[in-house]
């Protein structure tokens, strides 16, 4: 078995996330960094890739915008998808039943910290793995 590095991440207080409130992350560096967000809901922190489930892409449009007018559910800017923020699963929307993909994220000495494996490239969920995006942009311009 090879032991694969866990990343943590600070992502900040609890006290700069607001109650409901979401806020974006970054995990590594380079061009393909690993993108999530987090979401609080009362005394609870969730957090997930920033991922849509329908379109592939992120979720938001700007900084931090993860959620519905009323604070109680995550959106896609793109498309309308509805996610439960407790589990990640979309409720209404073009992906029914599917869910966001959850990273661990803990509340520790009153900071809210995400860890995750690290890996080669960080866009091995993406739909056609890495590359897919510039492979299709080339496909789409005719060359």
């Amino acid at each position: 078995m090879i032991d694969t590095p866990v990343q943590e991440v600070v992502v900040c207080s609890l006290e700069e996330l607001d109650d409901p409130g979401s806020m974006e992350f970054r995990i590594g560096e380079g061009a393909w960094p690993f993108k999530g967000f987090i979401v609080r809901r009362r005394d609870k922190v969730y957090a997930y890739q920033n991922f849509c489930m329908h379109a592939g892409h992120p979720l938001n449009w700007k900084p931090d915008g993860f959620l519905t007018g009323d604070g109680s559910q995550i959106i896609c800017s793109s498309h309308g998808a509805i996610y439960e923020i407790e589990s990640g699963e979309c409720i209404a929307g073009p992906c029914p039943g599917k869910k966001l993909w959850p990273v661990d994220v803990e509340v520790r000495d009153n900071e809210v910290i995400v860890r995750r494996e690290s890996t080669t490239t960080d866009q091995q969920r993406s739909p056609g793995g890495p590359g897919f995006y510039s492979c299709l942009s080339r496909k789409l311009k005719g060359s």
